[in-house]
């Protein structure tokens, strides 16, 4: 066989063309209501976001979470939960970029491989406040339009099928198999 650039066809299609991973791990200083002697727990909950594509070769993640931190006051005779909503801004850089995608109107999918959580949790007795490590980690696609070449074999000859009869008997085989509870 003997392949050409007349056996290549040009394809534009949707594709992955970016992806981007990032690890963040961040302090947070939450304010109680009273001197705290001791923490006693700490938990991350309701976490939202949004994302969007910055330039070329970023996605950038917004969000909010709540911190809940329950601790001791007045010498560990009494106790209080605080909760804070804390806002954030990562941004992901794309470490594999498809050169290709030429359009501009491009998707960005972000999934969440590690909900924020609480890696650390303590009283900074300088400023007097809670100092909450969180951890979270993100995982980003950018969805544009590139093209692709595939190669055609000339020499194979292809049936002329009628679309529409032949998916109206395959359509038609189908029901009568599942209706019987038989599928071969």
């Amino acid at each position: 066989m003997n392949f050409n650039e007349k056996n290549y066809r040009e394809i534009i299609t949707k594709a992955v063309c970016g992806t981007g991973q990032q690890l963040i791990k961040k302090t947070d200083m939450i304010s109680a209501h009273h001197l705290p002697t001791s923490i006693l727990g700490c938990w991350v909950i309701n976490h939202e976001y949004q994302a969007e594509k910055n330039g070329h070769n970023e996605v950038i993640v917004y969000g909010n979470y709540d911190v809940n931190i329950w601790y001791s006051f007045h010498d560990n005779t009494e106790t209080e939960v605080v909760t804070e909503t804390v806002e954030y801004r990562d941004e992901i850089p794309l470490t594999k970029r498809d050169e290709e995608s030429f359009n501009h109107e491009e998707d960005v999918l972000v999934m969440v491989l590690q909900q924020p959580s609480c890696l650390k949790c303590h009283i900074d007795e300088e400023d007097v406040q809670i100092s909450v490590e969180i951890q979270r980690e993100f995982m980003a696609e950018v969805i544009g339009e590139t093209r692709v070449k595939v190669r055609i074999n000339p020499e194979q000859e292809f049936e002329s099928i009628d679309r529409d009869v032949g998916m109206d008997e395959t359509i038609a085989n189908l029901k009568r198999e599942f209706s019987h509870g038989v599928r071969k």
